[in-house]
Formats: structure tokens, C-alpha cells, sequence
């Protein structure tokens, strides 16, 4: 009980008591030293007062009393013989300067040794019974090593220090010239000796308190920690930094984006305006995953107004809140107008058109889940394929300016419903450039977002927390992923230099293998990776087979052409598609197909209008799949890039 009220403590009153000790100890230590010596006299009083006076501020100024008793280590050791060693070369330089000459050289060697033993040695006994009691009393307590002993590093120690949760333990800092140092009374560590550490001070949580690391040098550092049983947190950005406790709430686990090998690229603002700034800006499906944060980043450059068009009451009730809260905070003066309606329903769109002035059209309403689409193909097909044309049709009836689209590389040969919808969705703008001058209608074609809905990120964030397993389809399934905010900065500077009827692919980076992911975020979380049938570890990875439609891994192109444009993120691709009359065709049965409720036929009409749609064929794709994943692997050595897998 002694010693968690002396750890409880405020530091000052621990330095006091330190101090206090010394300046008794030290005294006593001379005469003992005198005593020991043998014939020599008692030092004279004065003396025994000077010694404290000289010891002390010395102790001080070397950092004595920062370090932290309970993590007293071979570097405070050493410290406690420097500081040792120059208070008593004082010592005796002043006492030879006064002409005390009858107290031998020797009696000052025992001090000096005493000295070290006294006040390193009682460090060391109080370490050990703290440790032990803590041991004892606060077994689940989390100890923490901070990686970056820089301004950021401090003021995560500062705030872990007055946590009732977490004890921090050391630093571990990448600058040489911070390695064998003390800051805020810690021992700075280098990276090489992590392991080390976590080992002998039953490290549970590691946090990376570097908000200025690059992505690069953050990618190397969560691998050398992958394999240690430690939790990884890591700092938000210096804008989100706050002292205090609320700094220890603002931390977060490692996210997929912290593993994704690919550096971001600066947005051009003059395209992200272009379309944007002085103009009334539709976004459909303003509630989901990419709508929603269309929305957000259109708000914050200067349209006249954002109408928020989202079948969901709960949805649309989110987006507006978070748009209005952005208004008040950032002092914008934009119009926000909800709109609760599906986009099947041509009257209320054209209603919003006329009323809203609207100039630039952001498509994102789609039903974009491969298994319930493919559960229920007639409704994903008629939202996807038919409400996409009754945007489009009254957009080119009110002279949209602008009308962008937000595709999938799911669109791309696809062997499930979701994916031959949004590919029709995109032959069905294409069949519509060549009459309408007056509107440039693209499309944006990526893969998958990050956090987004039915995202695997969040599963496995929800598994590893249950205590899993974590459930991934097939061994071999790669997918790429885009920040969310990334994609949607993409899409709106894709949709600015579009002239008519493009199809803009987003470089998505290197593929993400499902599998690895899955492992990583386990170890990452601070669990290991239990095998099937196997008695250790602690989360297991079960394999649940392919979905419905599902693939082994997407592609961006159709075709094996496309070319660059001014950004360095951004292709385009160069692909066949319908002529309007054709189109026409084969949507009149598509809308037959679907008010007989004749799945077989939906599914017939889209293998006849969709290149490389072959429901019957799905399963004998995602076997040549696997082969093709496997040889790739083979050939390479590592997944290949976007365009590698198309072809190039």
C-alpha cells in the first residue's frame, strides 16, 4: 500500500522526497567513510553541510531526479556515477583550497564509492519493490514505449503519465543523437533493442509518436514491430494534436492506409475548383462511403450550394448534420439542401434540377455489395442501371454542365451482377455523349475504399475484438484500396478535365493480399495467428470460400489501352461501347425482363450488353483466376501494379 501511495504522488513531491534522502544520506555516508578509513577524524561540521549543498544542484542539473524511479536502468546507473564523480571532485578540490589537509585522499575514494552504491543502490531497491507491487496490484495495467522522443513524443509521455491506464515505460527515438540520453526522465532507446525491451518490461502497446514520419519510414517501422505480442497505436496529425488527457482519446490503432505501399499525391486544387467553386453541385447517394465524403470535400470549396440527394432518412440525417457542423466550425457560407428521394423517381429529380439550378452532377447512389446484389439482381439492376438513366436524362433535359459518375473496377469483365450493372451504367452514359455537347459526361472507374461499407477493414476490426476468427474467402484474394478521401479528391479532379465520354481510371497502387491483411491487422492489434487445429495463438484465420460473383482479384481496363493525363494518378481508358440505338435495344429488354420479374432474362440481357459477362461461367473464371494469381506470383515475385494485371 506504501508504495502505490508513493507512486501516486505528483513528480514534485517525488523530487522532494528524493532529494530529501540524498541530503541525508550523503552526510552520514562521509563519516561512515572517515569511520572506515580508520584514525581519521570526524569531518568537520561545515563540511558535512557543504557536501549536500554541492551534491544536490549538481544531481539536478544532470537530470538525476527526472529519471523515473520505477525504470531505473543501466543508463541511470551511469548517470548517478557521473554526477557522483563530479560533486566530488569538487568536494575535494574545495577542501584542499581551504588547507584541510588532515583528512586523507583515501577517506574522499571510500566516499566516493559509497556515494554510488548509496544513491544508485537505494534506486534500485525502491525499483524492485514498486515492480513487485505493481506486479502484484496492477497486472492488466498497459506499458507503454513511445516511439519519437522529439516535442510530440514528450507530450504523449506527459499525457500517459497521468493516466490511470497506461504506464510508460522508455523511449525509442530513430536520431542517433538521442540515443543513451534521458528526456522527461526517460531512457531513449534504439529501434534495434525494441524487442528487448518489450521483453523485460512486459511491454503490451507501442505508440509511434512521430506525426511528421513519413509513410515510407512508418511502413518499416510497423513491420519491425508486426512480430512482437504488442499493440500498435499511432498519433493523429499535428493539427489534431491537443495536451492533455484528450490527447491519450485521439489515439488509434494502425489502419490498413498505414500499410498500404503507395505515397499520396497533392491534389491540384485549380481542378478540384473547376467544377466546384460559384456552382450548384448534386451528389447522389450523398450518404454512403463516397457520397458523403464527395459532399464533405465540395462543401469546403466554395459552391454556391451542395444538394444532398439520399434515399436514406438516416443516412442523409448524418451527412447534413456533419455539413452543417463543417459550416459553423470553418465559417462557410454554403447552402446545404437535403433531398429524400430515390433516384427512380424522375419527378422529384427533375424537381431539383429546376430548382436548384443544378451544374455539376457527382453520381455515387448504387447498390455497390456483390453478394445482395447478387442475392437480388432485379433490384440492383434497376437502381443501378435505370437510375442511373433517369439522372443522366434529366440532367441533359435541364443542360447540366457537368455529370461524373461513379464507377467500380468491378465493372471491369465482371462475373457478378453488381459489376455487368455498372458497367451497363457506364455503356449508358457513353451511348449519350454524342448528342449532348452541351454536358460532358465521364466516368471514374477504382477499386475499394478504405472504412467504406461492406469493407473488410471494419470486419476484421470487429472479429479481432470479438476474439475472432477472422473469416477471409480464399487464400489467394488481392484486392487495391484507396483512402477515402484520396478517392473522392480523384474523382472530382477526373470528373474536371473531362470532355466527353471518358472513362478515367484511378492508379490504385499495389494490390492488397487479403490474407496478409488479415494477418497483419491480428499482430498488429497485439494477438498472434493461430493455425487450424493448432493449440497456440490467439486469433485464428478461417478460410469461408469464395462469395457469390466474387473474384480472386479486379482489374481497371477492359481494353489494353489507355493513356496518361496531366496528373500523375489519372488514366484514361480507351474502350468500345454502345450507340444510343442499340443501348436503346437492349434496355427496352432489360425493363421487360425486370416487370416479369425474369431473373434468368436480366442475367441474359446483361451477358449480351456486358463485354465479359458470363454468369454460367463464374465459377470456371475464379478458378483460371486462381491459376492466373499463382503465376503471377511466380513470374514476379510480388503482385503486380494496376496496369501490369490489365496487360501493359
Amino acid at each position: 500500500m506504501i508504495w502505490e501511495f508513493l507512486t501516486g504522488l505528483p513528480r514534485r513531491i517525488k523530487f522532494a522526497v528524493i532529494a530529501a534522502f540524498d541530503a541525508a544520506i550523503l552526510p552520514l555516508l562521509l563519516m561512515l567513510s572517515a569511520a572506515l578509513h580508520g584514525g581519521s577524524p570526524n569531518p568537520p561540521v561545515w563540511l558535512l553541510v557543504a557536501v549536500p549543498l554541492i551534491a544536490l544542484p549538481t544531481h539536478y542539473l544532470m537530470g538525476l531526479y527526472r529519471a523515473v524511479v520505477r525504470y531505473v536502468g543501466l543508463d541511470a546507473i551511469l548517470l548517478v556515477i557521473r554526477a557522483v564523480s563530479a560533486w566530488v571532485v569538487a568536494i575535494v578540490l574545495m577542501v584542499y583550497a581551504v588547507g584541510l589537509h588532515d583528512i586523507p585522499p583515501a577517506v574522499f575514494f571510500i566516499f566516493w564509492g559509497s556515494a554510488i552504491l548509496g544513491i544508485g543502490g537505494s534506486r534500485l531497491i525502491v525499483r524492485a519493490l514498486i515492480n513487485r507491487s505493481s506486479n502484484n496490484h496492477n497486472q492488466h495495467d498497459d506499458r507503454v514505449i513511445v516511439y519519437g522522443a522529439g516535442d510530440a513524443g514528450r507530450q504523449v509521455m506527459s499525457a500517459l503519465e497521468r493516466s490511470a491506464r497506461y504506464h510508460p515505460v522508455a523511449f525509442v527515438d530513430d536520431d542517433p543523437g538521442m540515443h543513451g540520453r534521458d528526456v522527461a526522465g526517460y531512457g531513449v532507446y534504439v529501434p534495434a533493442e525494441l524487442e528487448k525491451l518489450v521483453g523485460a518490461y512486459h511491454v503490451t502497446h507501442v505508440l509511434i509518436a512521430i506525426p511528421t514520419l513519413s509513410r515510407e519510414r512508418r511502413m518499416e517501422i510497423i513491420g519491425l514491430l508486426e512480430e512482437m505480442p504488442v499493440k500498435v497505436l499511432v498519433m493523429p496529425g499535428l493539427s489534431d494534436i491537443v495536451a492533455g488527457d484528450s490527447l491519450l482519446t485521439s489515439l488509434r490503432e494502425v489502419d490498413v492506409e498505414d500499410l498500404l505501399e503507395r505515397s499520396t499525391v497533392e491534389p491540384d486544387e485549380l481542378l478540384l475548383e473547376r467544377t466546384i467553386r460559384g456552382k450548384s453541385v448534386l451528389v447522389t447517394g450523398a450518404g454512403g462511403s463516397i457520397g458523403s465524403e464527395l459532399a464533405r470535400q465540395i462543401l469546403r470549396r466554395s459552391p454556391s450550394r451542395v444538394v444532398l440527394y439520399e434515399m436514406s432518412e438516416y443516412a442523409l440525417y448524418s451527412i447534413e448534420k456533419d455539413l452543417r457542423a463543417i459550416k459553423q466550425a470553418e465559417g462557410l457560407d454554403v447552402m446545404v439542401a437535403p433531398v429524400l428521394a430515390n433516384v427512380l423517381d424522375r419527378d422529384t429529380l427533375k424537381r431539383v434540377m429546376r430548382d436548384y439550378s443544378v451544374q455539376t452532377i457527382f453520381h455515387a447512389a448504387a447498390y455497390k455489395h456483390v453478394p445482395l446484389v447478387e442475392s437480388n439482381p432485379i433490384a440492383g439492376v434497376r437502381n443501378n442501371v435505370f437510375g442511373t438513366l433517369n439522372v443522366l436524362r434529366e440532367a441533359l433535359a435541364a443542360k447540366v454542365q457537368r455529370f461524373v459518375l461513379v464507377s467500380t473496377d468491378k465493372a471491369v469483365r465482371p462475373t457478378n451482377v453488381m459489376g455487368a450493372s455498372k458497367r451497363l451504367s457506364e455503356l449508358v452514359l457513353q451511348a449519350h455523349v454524342a448528342g449532348h455537347p452541351e454536358t460532358q459526361l465521364s466516368m471514374v472507374r477504382f477499386g475499394n475504399v478504405l472504412a467504406s461499407s461492406g469493407s473488410v477493414v471494419p470486419l476484421f476490426r470487429e472479429q479481432i475484438r470479438r476474439g475472432g476468427p477472422v473469416t477471409v474467402t480464399h487464400p489467394d484474394v488481392i484486392r487495391y484500396f484507396m483512402t477515402i478521401p484520396e478517392a473522392t479528391q480523384l474523382v472530382m479532379q477526373a470528373g474536371a478535365m473531362g470532355s466527353g465520354g471518358e472513362v478515367f481510371v484511378l492508379d490504385m497502387g499495389q494490390p492488397v493480399k487479403i490474407f496478409d491483411l488479415a494477418k497483419r491487422m491480428i499482430q498488429l492489434s497485439g494477438y498472434s495467428v493461430r493455425k487450424p487445429g493448432a493449440n497456440h495463438g490467439d486469433i485464428e484465420i478461417r478460410f469461408t470460400g469464395l462469395r457469390p460473383g466474387e473474384k480472386l482479384y479486379e482489374e481497371l481496363l477492359i481494353d489494353e489501352s489507355d493513356r496518361p493525363t496531366a496528373h500523375p494518378r489519372i488514366r484514361v481508358a480507351n474502350e468500345a461501347h454502345l450507340q444510343l440505338d442499340e443501348l436503346n435495344a437492349y434496355l427496352g429488354q432489360l425493363r421487360n425482363a425486370i416487370e416479369l420479374n425474369d431473373i434468368g432474362q436480366v442475367k441474359t440481357v446483361l451477358e449480351a450488353t456486358v463485354s465479359g459477362y458470363k454468369p454460367s461461367a463464374s465459377f470456371a473464371r475464379q478458378t483460371e483466376q486462381n491459376s492466373d494469381v499463382s503465376e503471377l506470383a511466380t513470374l514476379s515475385g510480388r503482385f503486380r501494379t494496376t496496369r501490369e494485371l490489365a496487360g501493359h
